[in-house]
């Protein structure tokens, strides 16, 4: 085996401990459920992973993940395995944005029913929900994207931004990392949590552009996602979720 192959082997096999650490993460903090996956980009650029259709969240290991293209179509996996109905929607995301390489789906309800209501669409209350400065859109067809068709309008929905929600169905955060997409959805969930309560307590105060510029002058997003990856990592394996000797 020459030594990019090797290297290519290698990277994919830490990918897939983090896609599925990340799963495991986002199911213990109630952010995804039954259903949501999350996808990681591999190294050449033009194939994924991401879990099979019928692999439960809570339960997902490495070994499980599916090699898709960009069509959608598996590659390499267990024999029999199927890639969930909505691989098209991270298909078509990656395909339209090179500077995604990992995206996340779930369906975490208080944070959808900002869809739900009239004039009062998800504000930026918490300060490292700046991230979504230049928008949060939402899609307005809640169907599954269970097509190319409906993938593609997804990512046009998406725009250059970094997250959306699909109006009663759910959300999708998309990150430059396994790392940074388990970040980005804890505080993707946290902002709408914090947002919701606020309205219950009184009349909302958004943070103003002044308010995000100075917090995105000191704020350094790598040792961020870093911190809060090791955070997490090693809170799941305290508390089982993540078997102890993954290295990652």
């Amino acid at each position: 085996m020459n030594e990019a192959r090797h290297s290519s082997l290698d990277a994919e096999h830490v990918l897939r401990m983090k896609v599925a650490a990340c799963t495991l993460m986002l199911v213990h903090e109630k952010c995804m459920n039954y259903s949501g996956h999350v996808s990681a980009r591999l190294p050449d650029g033009v194939t994924f992973l991401i879990q099979p259709i019928d692999v439960p969240r809570s339960g997902l290991r490495p070994d499980d993940l599916l090699v898709c293209d960009l069509d959608g179509q598996v590659l390499r996996g267990t024999p029999g395995s199927k890639a969930p109905a909505e691989v098209a929607l991270h298909a078509e995301i990656l395909r339209a944005r090179a500077d995604v390489n990992s995206v996340a789906h779930f369906h975490h309800d208080l944070t959808n029913s900002f869809t739900l209501v009239e004039d009062m669409p998800l504000r930026i209350v918490k300060n490292h929900a700046i991230r979504w400065r230049s928008g949060m859109p939402v899609h307005a067809d809640p169907a599954h994207v269970a097509t190319p068709e409906l993938g593609r309008a997804v990512a046009h929905t998406l725009g250059p931004h970094h997250a959306l929600q699909i109006r009663a169905h759910g959300q999708v955060i998309t990150a430059e990392s396994v790392e940074a997409a388990l970040t980005d959805s804890i505080h993707f969930v946290e902002n709408a949590q914090a947002m919701h309560n606020a309205c219950v307590i009184g009349r909302l105060a958004p943070l103003s552009e002044e308010d995000m510029e100075s917090f995105a002058k000191y704020f350094k997003r790598g040792r961020h996602v870093d911190k809060l990856w090791r955070y997490y990592i090693e809170s799941g394996q305290a508390a089982g979720v993540i078997p102890a000797d993954w290295q990652i």
